[in-house]
């Protein structure tokens, strides 16, 4: 099976931007599709989708990241490492030729904040990814994309925030947030 190679982008405050591509995932999956997703800056065996990935047939997931909160503005120098290594390992997912989609989760922060080249990932979706003969699908999630992502992507989807449970206060919720 293949996939049309388009590029989508959620993003936004909103929460939904990392299940959003799993509902897509989940989907294509369903029709036999391959997909691959990437998790940059995350590294926790506790998330559902983490503990659920090896029971759907044809989803792999890879974390690059440590379990813990990258400081936007001043990164460690393992963070960059990490989002650096993950990034190399989503253009060997991509040019494998094994996956139908490609989900490039938080991707969209870690450019944001610079420990992955914007012009980099720009330039090898709209170059490199193009001389390939099976071109997938690739999903770029997270906060903050920047424009030059938005520029070349064929979907773009803000999520709005309008209210939020964390707002008065409540943590994250087992299978809700994580």
């Amino acid at each position: 099976m293949t996939s049309l190679g388009l590029i989508q982008v959620y993003t936004g405050d909103g929460k939904g931007k990392t299940t959003a591509s799993l509902g897509l995932a989940f989907r294509a999956c369903g029709h036999g599709f391959q997909v691959c997703m990437i998790q940059f800056m995350k590294d926790n065996t506790e998330y559902g989708e983490f503990k659920s990935s090896s029971n759907l047939p044809g989803f792999t997931l890879f974390q690059v990241g440590r379990n813990d909160f990258v400081n936007l503005e001043n990164p460690e120098a393992i963070d960059k490492k990490l989002a650096q290594d993950g990034w190399n390992k989503a253009k060997h997912m991509i040019v494998s030729g094994k996956y139908d989609i490609v989900i490039l989760d938080e991707i969209n922060v870690a450019m944001a904040c610079k420990i992955v080249d914007v012009h980099s990932v720009v330039s090898f979706l709209t170059e490199d990814r193009m001389t390939l003969t099976k071109i997938p699908e690739i999903i770029l999630t997270g906060r903050y994309a920047p424009h030059e992502i938005i520029n070349i992507a064929h979907l773009v989807t803000e999520m709005k925030e309008i209210r939020h449970n964390f707002s008065t206060g409540m943590e994250s919720r087992q299978g809700i947030e994580f």
